[in-house]
């Protein structure tokens, strides 16, 4: 077989990745992780900011795109979700949701195209962070009943616009599931002066500096403190999770994935 058809062949097993937010700074991360990848080609991407320079084409909003993916990789914001959940539904490819801070509605518009198309939502990519996931609800179902309160804290850098975070709330959400969802979050304890209710977690946010993301989870008991704690020092960590998520996805059938899919617990 020739250079050429060898290389023609290659190319089409490929996966055809379109990147969502391909200029913001986990689309940058993303782009370089797929160019090293020989399964994997960025075909197209999408971002109001175009004047950043790419290997591959880059269309301001997603209606204007029509190059074909055979999955997407979503790291934009808010509200640019809605329509790229439209394009998806339309052009019947998968979706790998990486956007945090997602309304209810949206959360709901995400169940119904599950139905249609395959969704993979995570509000961590991380490997470390979907392990802690799991290990928190053995912990939770000890030492909940036990009596232990559960607090949360979590740290980014200043320029992240949503507090909590939504790997906070996935952290929490595991604890309470573990615990049949009999427990309340607090967010803010400044405006009321009484005790923490036994069954509350309370989540901060701490905002500052470059800190990529740092989740630590505390069940405190009497005289006895146990954490769990996570820590990012670089944007790769959810990169390289988002496209071995975009590998998994490609050419599944309709459904809602998560994490826990790609890494098989």
């Amino acid at each position: 077989m020739f250079a050429a058809e060898i290389k023609a062949e290659m190319e089409e097993t490929m996966i055809k990745v379109l990147l969502y937010g391909c200029n913001g700074k986990m689309g940058r991360v993303i782009t370089e992780l797929v160019k090293n990848d020989e399964t994997m080609e960025l075909v197209a991407g999408v971002d109001q900011y175009t004047g950043v320079p790419n290997d591959y084409p880059v269309f301001e909003s997603i209606e204007k795109c029509d190059v074909v993916a055979d999955v997407v990789i979503d790291f934009s914001n808010a509200q640019a979700v809605d329509a790229l959940l439209d394009y998806c539904k339309e052009k019947r490819v998968p979706v790998v949701l990486c956007t945090t801070g997602l309304s209810d509605a949206q959360l709901g518009k995400v169940e119904e195209i599950a139905k249609e198309i395959a969704v993979l939502r995570s509000a961590n990519m991380s490997l470390g962070i979907n392990l802690l996931l799991k290990l928190l609800q053995n912990a939770a179902k000890v030492l909940g009943p036990a009596g232990y309160d559960i607090e949360l804290v979590e740290r980014h850098h200043n320029q992240k616009l949503d507090a909590p975070s939504g790997t906070a709330i996935a952290l929490a959400d595991s604890v309470n599931d573990a615990l049949q969802n009999e427990y309340s979050y607090v967010y803010d304890r400044s405006q009321v002066r009484q005790k923490r209710d036994a069954k509350e977690i309370g989540i901060s946010a701490v905002r500052g500096g470059t800190i990529v993301g740092q989740h630590e989870v505390i069940f405190a008991g009497v005289d006895e403190v146990i954490e769990f704690k996570h820590t990012a020092y670089s944007r790769s960590v959810f990169g390289k999770g988002a496209v071995e998520a975009a590998k998994y996805l490609a050419g599944k059938p309709a459904g809602m994935y998560n994490m826990a899919d790609v890494i098989q617990f």
